[in-house]
């Protein structure tokens, strides 16, 4: 698909600044249950549920630290000379970033952040910071040079 043309530089700052996002995630993750105190319900859990939830958070946090590191070192070379694996790597993180926005509306209560201005402020960061990286990865992947 011909797009139109885009500052390339201002493109790979775009990626640079959503690689720097992602891996800012990483410690951040590592710190979430601590900071929403989960402890107690983690403990709840029988062992097996435990155990998957915490491996599950540990792979999602390594997940994206990878999303950002890739996309860091790759910057400039998806922005100048984007080839079929870039655009289709690029894409695929369109998508999961992007069901990762739905996610946000359809996954998470309402009730954890109406009427609560902190986590409303929270929620809709989130939200448009995973729609921002949605729209970054898209660009790219349906760039051809």
């Amino acid at each position: 698909m011909n797009l139109p043309e885009f500052d390339p530089a201002l493109h790979a700052i775009l990626l640079r600044l959503t690689a720097a996002g992602q891996l800012a995630l990483v410690p951040l993750n590592i710190a979430l249950p601590r900071l929403l105190k989960w402890q107690p319900d983690v403990e709840r859990m029988s062992p097996l549920v435990r155990d998957i939830f915490q491996v599950h958070a540990h792979f999602i946090t390594l997940t994206v630290g990878i999303f950002g590191v890739l996309t860091w070192r790759f910057a400039e070379r998806w922005v100048a000379a984007p080839d079929e694996l870039s655009r289709w790597f690029c894409l695929s993180l369109a998508l999961f970033w992007g069901l990762r926005c739905v996610m946000q509306w359809t996954h998470y209560s309402a009730a954890h952040w109406r009427g609560q201005a902190g986590r409303t402020a929270v929620h809709w960061l989130v939200f448009l910071t995973y729609l921002l990286w949605t729209g970054v990865y898209a660009l790219t992947g349906m760039l051809e040079r």
